[in-house]
């Protein structure tokens, strides 16, 4: 990852540039630009910060938060993106963008591979799935992106952090509770809560007030967030939980009708509860799941259609595209079936509901889930092996299972007899078992 070696002030001149084809990359205002942050510095409308690092995407509302920053606390604006998988047309062009903001400076770094290792396998290995059905997707993301904001902070000499978040959604928890956690003096700042602009249209005459370059890109009727896991939808038509979503929406995952007509066989490889390759080919964590979302999304795998309770209290409808993440939940499930007895499957089954409300709910940095984590970690050491899944229009379905560690024995299981079974056993076993049922049967008949 990229991390800022030296920090320029924002009112110098020089682009800064480090590492990697997308390391650090400052934008530097004009001059004009610049007289125009002196005079805003001089009639901050709320308080006065000195450097605010905004997480930024280049739409509509985050180019608009900055000169707003700008205005009302007299500081100057650091944007952050965070590259999680979003793809390449999202990247595109932020510079220039921020420039034309009014931001003094911008930082990107690619937190792919972390993204992957660090949060998105953490709750694959707890099993952790939201009310039966929600991948967490978003909510994975938002700490990590929060976390490399509170390092900006620190990396640029900022006092406070900025997002672009509504008041009515789980992401304003998700990324100030992480605030909270890593640097609690930080002072945040929400413009949504606070200021006067209701929507689009408020957003765009702001804009043009302010010089600010409205965005030219075709507004989407939908509330979308992707990255390297999944692909949300929210908004126009699927504000009504009767509706059937256009095909027309969908962006990772073929329609299953027009799969394949033959299906596909694909083998995860797990080692402790982890996926280490796909057919064989050991890969790292977002290149084996960017392989994964490629099979999966051409037999229409993964889709997820529900009305989910909100953090805030209301509910909501949305549809994910997970295809590479529910290949991955089904292998991990049917490795877990071998490796792990009954009395473990079921304690992990009920902690998996509580980790990933908490993960829901932005509490990653929280003791409690990362003392449920290292549980995770500790009762999957021997999850170890391999499962061979076939994919056929829209379904996952296991073919095969095998791990060094398995727990199922053929000489066992058989329904022949054998040394270590003997199936007279099993007479004492079940009049103890059925001991209290038949008490209470003997009790209301008066025996």
């Amino acid at each position: 990852m990229a991390q800022l070696h030296s920090t320029t002030s924002c009112s110098s001149a020089n682009l800064v540039s480090h590492g990697a084809k997308r390391a650090i990359q400052a934008v530097v205002s004009s001059e004009r630009e610049l007289e125009t942050s002196s005079a805003m510095k001089g009639r901050a409308l709320r308080g006065k910060l000195n450097k605010v690092v905004l997480a930024y995407s280049g739409g509509l509302d985050t180019s608009v938060i900055v000169p707003w920053l700008r205005e009302n606390y007299g500081c100057d604006v650091v944007c952050f993106t965070a590259d999680v998988g979003q793809g390449v047309k999202e990247m595109e062009g932020l510079e220039e963008k921020a420039k034309a903001s009014g931001a003094c400076q911008l930082v990107v770094k690619d937190l792919k591979e972390e993204f992957v290792r660090e949060y998105i396998f953490p709750c694959l290995r707890a099993g952790a799935i939201y009310e039966r059905k929600y991948l967490l997707g978003t909510s994975m993301a938002r700490p990590i992106i929060a976390k490399a904001m509170v390092d900006v902070a620190r990396e640029v000499g900022a006092d406070a952090v900025s997002h672009g978040c509504t008041g009515k959604g789980n992401d304003q928890v998700r990324f100030e509770l992480t605030f909270f956690a890593l640097n609690p003096e930080l002072n945040v700042v929400a413009p949504w809560r606070e200021w006067e602009i209701k929507g689009r249209e408020d957003a765009i005459e702001y804009a043009k007030k302010h010089n600010v370059p409205v965005p030219v890109t075709k507004k989407s009727i939908y509330s979308r967030d992707r990255n390297l896991w999944h692909l949300s939808h929210e908004g126009d038509i699927l504000e009504d939980p009767a509706n059937e979503p256009n095909e027309d929406m969908y962006m990772m995952t073929t329609d299953p009708k027009d799969a394949p007509d033959q299906p596909e066989y694909v083998e995860i490889g797990i080692v402790s509860g982890l996926p280490v390759s796909v057919n064989g080919k050991e890969l790292s964590p977002a290149s084996l799941l960017s392989e994964l979302n490629e099979i999966g999304g051409r037999h229409g795998i993964g889709r997820v259609d529900m009305v989910e309770n909100r953090l805030v209290g209301m509910k909501s409808r949305g549809v994910y595209e997970t295809p590479g993440g529910t290949i991955l939940f089904t292998a991990a499930r049917e490795l877990e079936s071998l490796t792990l007895d009954r009395e473990t499957i079921q304690v992990k089954d009920s902690l998996a509901l509580k980790y990933a409300e908490l993960v829901y709910a932005g509490r990653w940095f929280d003791p409690l889930r990362e003392s449920m984590d290292a549980f995770m970690e500790k009762i999957t050491v021997t999850t170890t092996g391999s499962v061979t899944l076939k994919l056929y229009k829209g379904s996952v379905s296991v073919v095969g299972r095998t791990s060094p560690y398995s727990l199922y024995r053929q000489d066992i299981s058989s329904f022949e007899n054998g040394q270590i079974y003997d199936q007279a056993d099993a007479t004492g076993f079940i009049r103890l078992y059925g001991l209290p049922m038949r008490v209470r049967a003997m009790l209301e008949k008066g025996l």
